[in-house]
Parts: structure tokens; sequence; C-alpha cells
């Protein structure tokens, strides 16, 4: 696979990614749902851009994410035009890579960008290039809305540590750019010899 191909990939998925976000955001009043089956919903959240909502403490907490993240999207870069430029590899390690980088440009684009673009989404739909918006620079908070509840109930009474509780599963909530980065780690997971074949020059 060329770097051409794996650069319109990527944009393919970016331009899907911030389009969902962007009319979720300006249509979707925080935790507003829509349910489109009874296993599948879009449910407007907004997160500090980590894994199940996780954040950082701290003043600078989200401010140490986002760099963080720019910083490791720039080695994930160099690491695709390696693979393709000057390894050959395997086109399993190439979309892998291309899938991961448009991940996480993705949710940066957020980060960085809507908090000083958007307006709040607190009862009330969001305004974008609103004259006052939620944030600033790099303080964004990242747009999820897939939720696939597949099924909710309580647990057995025997079952150790969970019997007796509320459980749902699936309970993530999360976005295209989530979506492409579980996509590419899954690819070098479950095709780890396949992805780091090296083809020949």
């Amino acid at each position: 696979m060329s770097l051409r191909k794996a650069y319109l990939l990527i944009f393919i998925i970016l331009l899907v990614d911030q389009v969902s976000k962007l009319y979720v955001k300006t249509n979707f009043v925080l935790g507003e749902e829509v349910e489109v089956f009874r296993w599948f919903k879009i449910l407007f959240i907004e997160n500090e851009g980590m894994a199940w909502g996780t954040k950082i403490p701290g003043e600078y907490g989200k401010l140490f994410l986002t760099l963080f993240r720019l910083c490791a999207v720039g080695g994930i870069g160099y690491w695709l035009w390696d693979v393709t430029e000057r390894k050959k590899s395997s086109n399993f390690l190439i979309v892998s890579i291309a899938l991961i980088f448009a991940g996480a440009v993705g949710n940066i684009i957020d980060s960085v960008f809507y908090g000083v673009i958007f307006d709040g989404s607190q009862g009330q739909l969001s305004t974008l290039f609103a004259e006052q918006p939620y944030g600033k620079w790099f303080h964004g908070q990242v747009v999820d809305m897939f939720y696939f509840p597949f099924w909710h109930g309580t647990l057995p009474e025997w079952l150790p540590v969970w019997g007796g509780k509320d459980f749902t599963f699936f309970n993530a909530i999360f976005n295209v750019a989530d979506m492409a980065i579980s996509t590419g780690v899954g690819i070098l997971i479950f095709f780890n010899k396949k992805a780091f074949h090296q083809t020949a020059s």
C-alpha cells in the first residue's frame, strides 16, 4: 500500500469522524439520546479524551493530555512514513497504523479546537463559531455518540463481586475516531505475524 493511499484512508476517516461529531454537537443537547434499535443508540456525551472518560487530575491535566497526544501523533506519522516509504511493509501494518493515526488526529481536533469554536451543550444546542465559546485552546471536550447496550439487567446473586448488581453490556460510548484506533490495534493483535511480515523490496 502506498503512502498516498494511506493518506486517502486517513482523510476519509477524519471526514466521517468530524462530520458525525459536528452533526451531533449542533443537533443534540448534551445527554440527549435517540434509539436507532433496542441495542443501538445515539447518545451525546463529551469527555476529556481518554478511554472510559478517565481524566488526568490537576489544572494542567487536560493540556498535558493534548500535548502528549500531539507528540504521539508525530511519532505515529513518522512510523507510517517509515513502513511505507523505507521498509515497504505489509498492507496489514500500513492500514493499522493509518487507522490509529486517523483516530488519534480525529480526537485531537476536538481537544485543540472545539473549546474555542463551540459554545456549551448543556441544556441547549451548541453553536459552531460561537461568540462565547465554552473553553480555550487545547481544552476542548471530545464528542462521543455511539452506544451499544446489547444487554441490560441485574446479574445473578451467585456471581462473585458483581452478583445482584445492575449491569450493562456493552456500556462504552465512542466515536468514529475511537473505532478507527480500536480497529487498528485489533489488526496488530490478531494479524500480528502478517502485519510485521517484511515484504520484498
